[in-house]
This record gives C-alpha cells, structure tokens and sequence, in this order.
C-alpha cells in the first residue's frame, strides 16, 4: 500500500507523540500517566466484555486485538489442540456469513456429525470391524461431500480484504488466543457486525477438512522439524502435572480423534464474554463506538465464567535431561523453573534474560561465539511455553563444527555462575534498562502493538495500566537482586536440559527381493 507524504508525516508525529508519553511515565510523574489515561476509556458490558478503547486520531484507520483467556493449558485430556482448532473455526463464518444456503447447511452439518460419530466409535472399539470401518468412514465422506457444496469459501476474509482492512491473523499460544486487523476508520461498526457475529454462533463448517489441515501444521512444525520435536519432548519432560506440558498444536492422535461436538463444547466452555478483553485503537469516537459496541456485542449470552485451572506444578527436585539422536545439526537447550510473569521478580528476570541473551554484547554472544567460538547461534526464550504460570525460562546453543553439546553445556553454565557469584557492571544493567524502555517503546509505535500491549497486561493483571506501571521496575532493579535470584534459579534440581546429538542418517537399502532396474518401464 503507497502511502502519502501527509499521511508519513502523520505517522512520524504519531511515534514521536507517543514516545514522548511513555518517556514521561518513566519519569514516576502521576499525571503524565493521568493524561494517556485521558485517550483511554474502559467500558464493560453487562455480559461481562471488557473493552479499551484509544482515541489516536492520526492517520485514517484503526486496530484492534481480541484476547481470549484461553490457550493449550485449558484443554483436557484426549482434547489437546482444541484451542488452536478453534481459532481456525473462528474464520469459517455462521449462519449469514459463509453460506449459501443456512438452513439446507444446518441439516447437512448434522447428518456429517452423525456419520463421523459412528465412523469413530466403530473404530476405535475394542472388536473393530474393518468392513463396517470402511463403510461408515465411506458414509462420512459422502456426508462431508454434501455439506461442503453449501460453503462459501473464504468469504469472512474477503470482506474485510474488500473493505480495506488489512493484517488480519490470529494466533494460539499456551495462555491466550488472540484475533486481529486494522479497517478504515469509517468502517467501526462492520467490525462491530463481524467480529461479534463469529463468537455469537459460529458455525464449524468444514471441520474435518480444516482438521486435517492442523494435522499437515503439525507435521510441518513439529514432526518434520528436529528442534520441533525436541521442543515437544522438552517441554513434556519440563512439565510433570501442569497443562504447559500439552503441545500447542495438540498431539497427532488427539488431531485425528476429536470432532465437531467436541470443539462445540470447547467454545461454549471458554469463549464467554467475561474470558475476553479487546482493544480499539485509532482514529475512533469513543461515543459513537459505544453504542456500537452495546449493540453487536451485546448480543452475545454472558454465559458462566470457565473454572480456574487446579493444576500446580509441583516444586522441581530433580535434574531432568532429553536426548534427541538425529542426522541434523546438534542443539543444545538449558532451561530453568521460574514464576509466573506476574511475580515481583519479573524484572529481575528481564534484567538477567537480557544480559545474557541481547545482541552482539550480550555474555553468552560475547562468551560462546565471539571468543571461543565453540557456538554458531545462542538465544533465549524468555517465557516457555507461557507466562501466566510459573514456566520455563529457556537458552540454547548451536554448537559450531566439531563441537560438542558438552563444550556448549559448560560455557553456558560457567556464565549462569558467574552471575550467581559476581555483580554485573554498572554498563550491562544501564544498557537493560535502556533496552528495555527502547523495545517497548518500539512496540507501542503503531495502533495495533499499543492494542496486544494493552490487552496482554489487562488480561495478566487485571488492569492495563500496569503495561506503564512496569517501565518504572526497570530502574529498581539492582546488582544484589540479580545475583540473588541467579543463586535461585541456576540449581541443578530447577534444570531441563534438551539436546540433538548428531548420528548418520539410516542406510536405506532395495528389499531383499528387488534387483536393479526391477519395476522401470
């Protein structure tokens, strides 16, 4: 898309406008977060829908997140998946959008139900019949035939695209789901109409189909990939009771096995107006959307607040250890137990994560590739596989050519030790601390970073003002706090370690009854 000169400028002013704000609140100075408060309204609905909305009337258009409280972590046993599998549902329209024909679908719908309920049940009972699995999975694929020549593909999609909006996406993580895009600012309550009109009734057409298109994800990602599946296994062996230990995209079994009625449940269960918080920001009237927002989103049942997950993970006492063998390239992993993002030593957390893993001057960058050269690549993730819960801060190592996990292993535990033991420089915590500040500054440069911004914090700490809250730790963070939470994170019974030990890939040979050329015409 071309952008005007006016329009750049526009933009340009914005950023600075809203680099000027934060800065200000770095300051401690009450009232500078006082007048952002000033753009900001909260509104909730009667059945429990949070809203922010911010007037940012720069540039013509607007962005908007929805998060829900709902991830990998809410699914239950033999579901795993669900959360994700609904977020491709959330795009298939309902009952007038998609469809060429709601009511002749609906009956369609049912008859494909039916027949894969009884595909299913036959299959997987303890005295299978392979004829009547064969006929009845027939019997469903002629059902999904029928139901399918009803569908209008796409067309929730090509709305929007129609209308100018762009970015629209979605994502599932452990934690959240999310759904986003920008429109025109004249076309608020279209967003109004779509976005309520897909969590009012959804309507899960081409279910299967699209299971198989999570099925081919999953291969992609995770079985194709050595680091997926170290990934996989990592985070199941990190995790011995607590949900984190479910795969996000679910395991193949699960993909393959659950159904329509089961993703039903799974929505009616979490996606309640009372789970979900969204976001407005851009060139909007708070005055004019409010009604919009009462009576689109209004419509939808407030329903009953999904249950708090029971589960805790229990106190890690001992060193756990995954070992991949693998034709591809060595990896090594090394991560920790620590809280959840919520916890009064987040930015400790930060503090560490940053000193160790943040560019080129970082230690480990410093330590592993650029003086002993022993690494090709180090990294972290901060936060694995989520934060709303205590979870697992995680660093790795590309071992260069002919080097070891273990050479890689040692280098990086020598630096963990040495933050246990020795103060950081005046330099390294100065340079977090403006880091810090600059990347989120970074992020809040356009509509819609200001929009997951706000939403991810509302919805961690109840109130989205805790995002300007948070700069402020950055500076009472000191060296003894670092090294105090070093001395209790880097033990040997908090550790999961992961690697790839390189081995030849398997000879594959011809059958012993082939001969060359046997079969080629």
């Amino acid at each position: 898309m071309r952008i005007s000169c006016r329009v750049w400028y526009q933009m340009q002013f914005m950023v600075f406008m809203m680099v000027a704000w934060v800065l200000s609140v770095t300051m401690v100075h009450a009232q500078d977060l006082g007048s952002f408060e000033q753009h900001v309204t909260e509104h909730r609905l009667k059945n429990g829908w949070t809203f922010l909305l911010v007037e940012r009337p720069v540039t013509p258009v607007f962005s908007f997140i929805t998060r829900v409280n709902v991830g990998s972590a809410q699914e239950g046993a033999g579901q795993t998946g669900l959360a994700h599998m609904f977020e491709h549902m959330a795009f298939k329209g309902t009952p007038r959008l998609g469809t060429k024909d709601y009511q002749a679908e609906q009956v369609a719908l049912v008859a494909l139900e039916k027949a894969y309920q009884a595909y299913q049940a036959e299959k997987l009972s303890r005295n299978a019949d392979p004829e009547k699995v064969q006929s009845l999975f027939d019997l469903f694929k002629l059902r999904q035939k029928e139901a399918s020549q009803y569908v209008i593909k796409n067309e929730f999609g090509d709305i929007i695209e129609r209308e100018g909006g762009v970015a629209l996406n979605a994502f599932t993580g452990a934690d959240v789901t999310g759904y986003f895009y920008s429109l025109p600012a004249n076309k608020v309550e279209l967003f109004a109409y779509l976005e309520s009109e897909r969590f009012l009734e959804p309507v899960f057409r081409e279910f299967y189909e699209e299971r198989d298109v999570v099925m081919e994800e999953r291969r992609l990602r995770t079985e194709s990939q050595p680091f997926g599946r170290l990934l996989e296994q990592f985070v199941s062996t990190a995790f011995m009771a607590h949900p984190y230990h479910h795969p996000v995209i679910g395991y193949a079994s699960d993909i393959q096995s659950y159904t329509m009625t089961d993703a039903k449940e799974f929505y009616q269960a979490q996606y309640v107006p009372s789970n979900m918080v969204t976001a407005i920001v851009g060139d909007i009237q708070t005055r004019q959307v409010i009604p919009l927002l009462e009576k689109y989103f209004g419509r939808i049942p407030a329903g009953s607040p999904p249950p708090p997950l029971r589960t805790v993970e229990p106190t890690s006492i001992a060193e756990k250890t995954v070992v991949l063998q693998d034709p591809s390239q060595p990896l090594y992993l090394e991560g920790y137990h620590k809280p959840a993002a919520t916890h009064v030593d987040q930015p400790v957390y930060d503090a560490i994560d940053d000193i160790l893993t943040n560019g080129r001057t970082s230690r480990l960058f410093r330590s592993l590739v650029r003086d002993k050269q022993i690494a090709v690549s180090v990294g972290a993730y901060g936060a694995y596989p989520g934060d709303k819960y205590p979870h697992i801060w995680l660093a790795y190592g590309v071992p260069g050519r002919g080097v070891s996990n273990q050479v890689v292993q040692e280098a990086l535990r020598e630096e963990f030790n040495k933050l246990k033991t020795e103060n950081v420089s005046d330099e390294e915590l100065a340079r977090f601390r403006t880091r810090a500040k600059a990347g989120l500054l970074r992020s809040l440069n356009n509509n819609l970073g200001l929009a997951m911004h706000m939403t991810d914090y509302h919805m961690l700490f109840g109130d989205w003002r805790e995002l300007f809250r948070y700069i402020t730790r950055f500076d009472h963070v000191t060296k003894a706090d670092i090294r105090r939470v070093a001395q209790a994170v880097f033990q040997p019974t908090n550790r999961i370690v992961g690697m790839i030990e390189t081995v030849p890939p398997p000879s594959v040979g011809l059958p012993a009854s082939a001969s060359v050329g046997e079969g080629q015409s």
